[in-house]
């Protein structure tokens, strides 16, 4: 294994624990802190496909075999001696974190698209995104709570997000009339043992307890209509997906930390195939993505100088960023954007 092999893994665990888990997972925090400093166990993910690498799959992998949920001293000889096994659920599994709370920061710019729309997630999972019309949101703003419910009433699933701007509060719910998802390895949101394994990818900490019942809720929820989930490369099936779309209805095609599983070159394959998607295919095609600070330069070039995204997604509309929102869609917050 080459040294810049070994410093590189270390420092995506190590900011892993630092930037994402610290304030939220103590635990994944001090697992992923302890591996970046650990030459053995580094020198073992080292060894594995760049896939398999990912601290949230590692650490899921390891949780699903039965790892104790004990700090990374009391832990790390039961890692030692099971890594055969995280492997072998590492190479079997993808993470894919279905998190619905992030339909609550899709709604303020659903609800701003007249007219019917044609719903189309890349890295759909199960597909649990693409019912934000079914679920209820409590939003707190700064003048005061708002809440949006379906058109039938109070969801079963219930979500949370803080608005920094009034102006954000969703207009409508929208009218979406038709959904499809794209996936490598799409999720029967129908299989217990298959949503067992995303509730298994939600980080262990209390701050992530309600992720796991709203995850078993909207899957609940979703098995009574469960969406067509089209299996395929995001590059070599979305523009087909999209023309099968209603002709009435606006296309979009939206995504929440899908690009950074993505090389470069692939990224920015999509952002041209999502500039161009309209005129291909004669329809009118709106792009909506969630994604990190550093996914695509032409985004980060539109970034305010030293703004500071933390744990939140840059959401942006046709490329252009509207607002920063939390990766588990408690905040959504605009005027840092503006």
């Amino acid at each position: 294994m080459e040294e810049s092999t070994a410093a590189g893994l270390a420092a995506t665990y190590a900011d892993f624990g630092r930037r994402w888990a610290r304030d939220t997972s103590p635990l994944y925090a001090d697992w992923a802190a302890g591996i970046a400093s650990d030459p053995e166990l580094v020198h073992r993910i080292a060894a594995l496909p760049r896939a398999q690498q990912q601290p949230n799959l590692i650490f899921a992998s390891a949780r699903w075999v039965g790892a104790p949920l004990e700090t990374f001293a009391s832990a790390r000889e039961w890692f030692l001696d099971h890594w055969a096994e995280i492997v072998a659920t590492a190479s079997t599994r993808t993470t894919q974190t279905n998190e619905v709370g992030r339909c609550a920061t899709w709604l303020p710019p659903l609800s701003r698209i007249d007219g019917p729309i044609a719903l189309l997630e890349v890295g759909t999972a199960a597909g649990l995104c693409l019912y934000p019309d079914r679920y209820s949101v409590d939003y707190a703003t700064p003048s005061g709570p708002r809440r949006w419910d379906p058109a039938t009433g109070p969801s079963s699933v219930e979500l949370a997000c803080r608005l920094d701007d009034e102006a954000s509060v969703p207009t409508r719910m929208p009218e979406i009339v038709w959904r499809r998802g794209i996936d490598l390895n799409p999720i029967d949101v129908g299989d217990p043992a298959a949503i067992d394994w995303l509730a298994t990818l939600v980080w262990p900490g209390p701050d992530h307890d309600a992720r796991v019942t709203r995850l078993r809720a909207a899957a609940a929820l979703v098995s009574a209509e469960p969406p067509e989930i089209l299996r395929g490369d995001l590059l070599e099936t979305v523009t087909d997906a999209a023309a099968a779309a209603p002709a009435d209805a606006t296309i979009v095609i939206f995504h929440s930390a899908v690009l950074l599983y993505v090389d470069a070159a692939g990224r920015q394959k999509f952002a041209e195939i999502m500039a161009g998607l309209g005129d291909a295919i004669g329809r009118r095609v709106i792009w909506l993505s969630n994604e990190t600070q550093g996914t695509l330069r032409s985004i980060d070039a539109q970034m305010p100088p030293l703004l500071e995204t933390g744990g939140r997604f840059v959401q942006t509309w046709n490329g252009l960023p509207i607002a920063l929102a939390g990766q588990h869609g408690a905040v959504y917050e605009t005027r840092a954007i503006v």
